[in-house]
């Protein structure tokens, strides 16, 4: 049974790896995606170079962390200069595996599902949706998005017709592990699943799943915890301690970017917790 990874994003290390001579650590994987969102959004606004310093602090991590990330690519940038953004987002999605693209299919065609379907990030990022599933009669034959919803009895003829990457599991928790038995005999091998129940599949299956009460419950520990720091400074200026605000070179020289619309992102996104479908 594959070991079924709980990280946002949805990107997959083992999964998504076209240079398995280097052995790219997960969490490292799971940076170069949010490297490649903020590269992105970079080309969006017509950056050509960002410095290691801009980059890290728009991705939410220290710089020595991002240029150590990096270096699992190869040589990348110049020392005083920074970062070519259409040559080192051309790489990250080389080592993602997404220079050719991917196919996907969704089982579910619920609320989650449409969502799913009709968000058009995807598609900017590489991943088209080529098919939607679902066993309601009373939605079969559906238009979701310009797809038509298909009888999931006919999964693995449309898995040979589709030929799809990766399949989405939108299902409610007790169809999930009979939707991943399918995936799999219809010959998928990367599955997403959006069910919080431990999925059975073989080793050769890759499955990650992504708990939206988890996050959230992860949110709730953080706003719970940035409380707690709140009141322990404001007891601390009560007591007669004065505190500091500290503003770096960084932080100013990014503002002032933000300011003029050059970056137009923001540098506070974080990298280990971050939303699901991100925009």
């Amino acid at each position: 049974m594959t070991e079924q990874h709980e990280t946002p994003g949805g990107v997959s290390g083992r999964a998504l790896r076209p240079t398995p001579q280097k052995d790219i650590p997960q969490a490292t994987v799971a940076r170069l995606a949010t490297y490649l969102r903020v590269l992105a959004v970079l080309a969006d606004e017509s950056v050509l170079i960002v410095s290691s310093e801009e980059l890290a602090v728009a991705a939410g991590v220290g710089s020595a962390k991002l240029r150590k990330d990096l270096s699992f690519l190869g040589p990348n940038g110049v020392r005083g200069v920074g970062y070519d953004v259409a040559k080192l987002r051309a790489r990250i999605e080389n080592v993602l595996g997404l220079s050719d693209g991917h196919r996907v299919i969704l089982v579910g065609a619920g609320n989650l599902g449409r969502a799913l379907v009709g968000y058009g990030g995807f598609q900017r990022r590489g991943f088209t949706m080529v098919g939607v599933f679902d066993r309601d009669p009373q939605v079969i034959g559906e238009q979701v998005s310009a797809l038509e919803v298909r009888d999931v009895a006919g999964l693995k003829d449309a898995v040979i017709e589709l030929v799809p990457t990766i399949a989405v599991i939108s299902v409610p928790d007790d169809a999930a592990q009979g939707v991943c038995d399918e995936l799999v005999a219809a010959g998928v091998r990367s599955i997403l699943s959006f069910s919080p129940v431990f999925l059975d599949a073989p080793p050769t299956v890759e499955v990650r799943r992504v708990d939206l009460a988890v996050e959230m419950q992860m949110l709730s520990f953080e706003r719970a915890r940035i409380a707690g720091a709140e009141a322990q400074d404001a007891h601390s200026v009560a007591a007669g301690e004065t505190v500091h605000a500290v503003s770096t070179p960084i932080g100013r020289r990014l503002a002032n970017r933000s300011a003029s619309a050059h970056v137009g992102i923001s540098a506070t996104e974080p990298t280990s917790k971050g939303s699901v479908v991100a925009p």
